[in-house]
């Protein structure tokens, strides 16, 4: 072969090999182009809805022939009754909470928030709010390795381990339930009228929305 046959060749190996690169260089480039359309995708699809909805129904709340602090108080006693430690009250707000542990690796625990406001036209009249929160919690066991330090020979892994054991919050929703709400109410209102006999049962709200407040609607 002759050197000018050489170069020729040379040069023809060379353009091909510097081809094939940006060949795949170009696939490279697709290729990313692909999984992150394909990410952004999967996120698109698992996007949650809005689960909110705004109306002028009455599942959270109650009108109740009694002061604000009067209406609280009972709400007291009602959590009380049920086993609900009360964590902080005041004469407008008390607050409890419940444990439950529907398996041994699940841990349940229910909030319940009662807010009494005075109506606006007559403070002998209470607007009760009552929101229920259920937080659920999960085991997690992790199995830690015993050692021990030694001076002259560092630390020693010792052939045993010690395991633990924590709660991981895994949700935590609003209850929705009205017959969850209808039955606290009932309670509350029993003890309402047993400390005040003259007081009326507690009545949901009319339908029309109440001027500068919303009140959840979850049905």
């Amino acid at each position: 072969m002759s050197f000018d046959n050489f170069c020729a060749a040379f040069k023809s190996s060379t353009t091909i090999f510097a081809m094939r690169r940006i060949a795949y260089r170009q696939c490279a480039v697709a290729a990313a182009v692909v999984a992150v359309a394909l990410v952004a995708g999967c996120a698109t699809a698992e996007r949650v809805p809005l689960q909110e909805k705004f109306g002028s129904g009455g599942m959270h709340s109650r009108l109740f022939d009694a002061p604000p602090a009067q209406t609280c108080e009972a709400g007291r006693l009602a959590l009380l009754s049920q086993g609900y430690l009360v964590d902080g009250t005041r004469e407008d707000l008390v607050e409890g909470s419940k444990s439950f542990q529907p398996s041994a690796d699940s841990h349940v625990q229910m909030t319940i928030r009662v807010v009494c406001v005075a109506d606006a036209g007559n403070s002998g009249i209470t607007l009760g709010f009552v929101t229920g929160l259920q937080d659920s919690y999960t085991v997690k066991k992790s199995n830690n390795s015993a050692s021990l330090g030694v001076p002259a020979l560092g630390s020693l892994s010792l052939p045993f381990s010690a395991s633990s054991e924590s709660l991981v919050k895994v949700g935590s929703q609003t209850v929705t339930s009205v017959a969850f709400y209808d039955s606290f109410f009932d309670i509350l209102q029993r003890y309402l009228v047993e400390r005040d006999p003259g007081a009326q049962a507690g009545h949901e709200l009319p339908p029309a929305p109440l001027p500068g407040a919303l009140l959840l609607n979850n049905d």
